[in-house]
This record gives structure tokens, C-alpha cells and sequence, in this order.
């Protein structure tokens, strides 16, 4: 078997990265010495975080995050801001979550209430949990949307 009928068979299989680090791993000699239960094992390894990385990737765009960029680490605790450092390390565990748990943030305008919603969400994201990012007006509109459904619904059946 050639090694283009290898890499062919693995993107077929759709493992696009191992694929693609088997191709550069014959293209460079330094690696032929390397044994090939190591060189096999690097492979997995690309190709096992590629997997992770990109359902990371696919959750938080899932989420829907009005800032998919925002982390817990870049939260500034000014004293104006009044927030608990101990209680926002404490929820960073996703803890909550395991407890069945939501997460609501309140405060006052303008004070980040939307970037440290989008940072927990990301970190919960990172725990590969589902989440999504809702905002209060949106989801009243979308409960009272599926009560008026089930109102509609249940007329159709009783009459």
C-alpha cells in the first residue's frame, strides 16, 4: 500500500488531521527514526485534539455568544465594580452546572453584565457542556411563542 492510499483512506474516513500529519510526517526524514508506536501515537494525538478542538469551536458558535471571545481571566475587578473574585473563581469550576444550576447576571447598565455571561459560557463551553446564551427579552418572547403554540395546539385537538 502506498502512502497516498493511506492518506486517501483517512480522509475518506474523515481523519483530515491525521491525514494531514501522517503526509508531513513522511515528507520530513528526522521522524523515520522515531519508532512507529510513537510516530503512531503522535498521530492519534493530532487527530484527537483536532476532534476536541473543533467541538469546542462547534459549541461555542453554538451558543450563539454576542462576544465569543471574552474569558474569565480578562474580567477586571475594579472597586466601582462590587464583584466577588472569590465567587466568580468558584463559578469558573462550572460547578453549578453538575447541580443543575442556571446562571442568571444581573446589574446595572453598561457594567459587562454581557461579557462575563459570553465568559461563562465559554468556560462552560470548555467543560463541553451545551450551553446557550440568551438574553431576558428573547427568552420571553420565545416561552410565551411556544405556550401560544401549545394553546393553538390544544384547541385544534379539543375542537
Amino acid at each position: 500500500m502506498t502512502n497516498q492510499s493511506t492518506i486517501d483512506k483517512l480522509i475518506e474516513m474523515r481523519l483530515t488531521a491525521m491525514a494531514d500529519a501522517f503526509r508531513s510526517q513522511t515528507d520530513d526524514p528526522k521522524l523515520r527514526e522515531i519508532p512507529f508506536g510513537d510516530r503512531f501515537g503522535m498521530l492519534v494525538d493530532i487527530e484527537f485534539s483536532s476532534r476536541k478542538n473543533n467541538r469546542l469551536k462547534r459549541l461555542i458558535r453554538g451558543a450563539g455568544f454576542d462576544q465569543p471571545d471574552a474569558s474569565i481571566m480578562d474580567i477586571t475587578y475594579t472597586s466601582g465594580r462590587r464583584l466577588n473574585k472569590e465567587l466568580i473563581s468558584r463559578l469558573a469550576t462550572c460547578e453549578y452546572i453538575t447541580e443543575y444550576r442556571n446562571l442568571f447576571i444581573t446589574g446595572a447598565t453598561d457594567c459587562g453584565k454581557t461579557y462575563m455571561a459570553c465568559a461563562f459560557g465559554i468556560d462552560v463551553c470548555k467543560q463541553y457542556f451545551n450551553t446557550r446564551y440568551v438574553r431576558l427579552p428573547d427568552l420571553f418572547i420565545d416561552l410565551y411563542l411556544r405556550l401560544l403554540a401549545g394553546v393553538i395546539l390544544w384547541y385544534a385537538i379539543c375542537f
